[in-house]
Formats: C-alpha cells, sequence, structure tokens
C-alpha cells in the first residue's frame, strides 16, 4: 500500500515522537441533521479506484464533513509491528522478559491506516473506555480514539471489548470522496464489528462486498455504485 517500508524501531520512534499530538487529535463527526454524512460507513475501493495504495481496501469512515473526509483502512495489517511492543516503547507496560498486561492488549492488532501521517495512531474501538474516550463515530458506538489513556486502559484490561490499533489514516479534502464515489471509486457498506475488529484480514474485502449482495467475481472497472 505504502511508497516504503520502515522497519519496526523506525515506527515506534515516530510514534513516540508524535505522541503529544496525539493527545490534540480529535477528528469529531459532522453534526447530526446538518449535511449528508458518511460517518461510521464502510469504503470498499472499486477496481477503477486507480491509485495502487488503496487497492482492494476497506475503509472505515471515522469523519466526514464539507471540509473533507477521514477514515482508517481496516485490511491491511502491519505484521511486523507487535501491539505490546508499541505499549513497552511508550512506556504503558515496562520494558523486560516479564511484562505484566492483560490478555486483552494481545487481541489487538496493529493496521496501516492510510498514507497519510503514518507515525501517527489511531485506536477503533468498540465501547469507550474509563478514559481516553473519542467522539462516537456511528449509531453502533464505534469510536476513535487518540490519547493515550486508551492504551493504558487496554494493557489494564479495563479498555473496550473490541479494539483494532492503526498508523496513518486516509484524508481527502473537499468533496474529493465524493467525486471518487461518483466516478465509481468505491462502493459504500453498512459497518459490521466482525469486519471492523477480527483478524481475518485476507477476507475483509470480499465479505463488505457480500454484505451488500455484490459477487467479488463479477466486480469489473465498469461496475456502477450501490
Amino acid at each position: 500500500m505504502l511508497k516504503s517500508r520502515y522497519c519496526q524501531k523506525s515506527h515506534l520512534e515516530s510514534f513516540e515522537r508524535e505522541i503529544i499530538l496525539l493527545r490534540m487529535t480529535q477528528f469529531e463527526p459532522i453534526a447530526s441533521g446538518t449535511t449528508f454524512s458518511l460517518n461510521g460507513q464502510l469504503l470498499v475501493a472499486m477496481p477503477s479506484i486507480g491509485d495502487a495504495r488503496f487497492e482492494r481496501t476497506v475503509i472505515y469512515v471515522c469523519s466526514h464533513s464539507p471540509e473533507g473526509a477521514m477514515g482508517l483502512i481496516i485490511n491491511r495489517p502491519a505484521d511486523e509491528i507487535a501491539f505490546v511492543d508499541l505499549l513497552k516503547q511508550l512506556k504503558v507496560i515496562p520494558e523486560g522478559p516479564i511484562v505484566d498486561f492483560s490478555d486483552k492488549a494481545l487481541e489487538v492488532h496493529v493496521m496501516r491506516g492510510g498514507p497519510v501521517e503514518t507515525s501517527r495512531g489511531f485506536v477503533l474501538h468498540s465501547v469507550a473506555p474509563q478514559n481516553g474516550a473519542g467522539p462516537t463515530v456511528d449509531d453502533c458506538g464505534i469510536r476513535i480514539s487518540a490519547d493515550i489513556n486508551i492504551l493504558h486502559a487496554i494493557a489494564k484490561g479495563v479498555g473496550p471489548d473490541r479494539a483494532a490499533f492503526a498508523l496513518g489514516y486516509a484524508g481527502w479534502g473537499a468533496g474529493q470522496l465524493e467525486a471518487e464515489i461518483q466516478n465509481n471509486g468505491w462502493l459504500l457498506c453498512p459497518p459490521s464489528s466482525d469486519i471492523l475488529f477480527d483478524e481475518d484480514f485476507e477476507t475483509k474485502y470480499e465479505r463488505a462486498l457480500a454484505s451488500i449482495g455484490v459477487d467479488l467475481a463479477m466486480l469489473s472497472g465498469e461496475a456502477g455504485r450501490a
């Protein structure tokens, strides 16, 4: 997806330098009723997307307004980066061969959320933790948080029931995403907790399409908008 890949240490060091910015990052959903919003929807890339970075991607839309949009790719795992290693690097849990953290931390997968600001980290989660809860993105209670408090909550086992960690995000300027949808670049799908959070990354694309009755084998670059 990305033009360049960095070693795990580079990612961790970059993420540590950005942590103060994470605390300030907010992607507030647009107020209900003010305009058409894609908040909480899944974008599924069509063969005609025309951008190799987004080929066969599924993106969860975290924020959409007349000023632009932001989302997280949910089917591109960063297999070389372990969530527990991120917790150690950020001193959420101590370094060493024996560390104390919850089983929940082992269940969190690190994803490549998009090509923009790949050192920024975001936690997409199902239920707000006791501390560090972000704004609700959709009616199902999915939230996005960019505060180190949620990492502490996950490490202690008092965080959300389901969570995923993304490095980077996908971003669009004013009217850009709408134009791409109109040009058959994306299909819209309703969100699914399993598609968002399970570890079967290889099938998320097909499952998202199947959720709206689209057969992958019948897709073509000329397919119309659902």
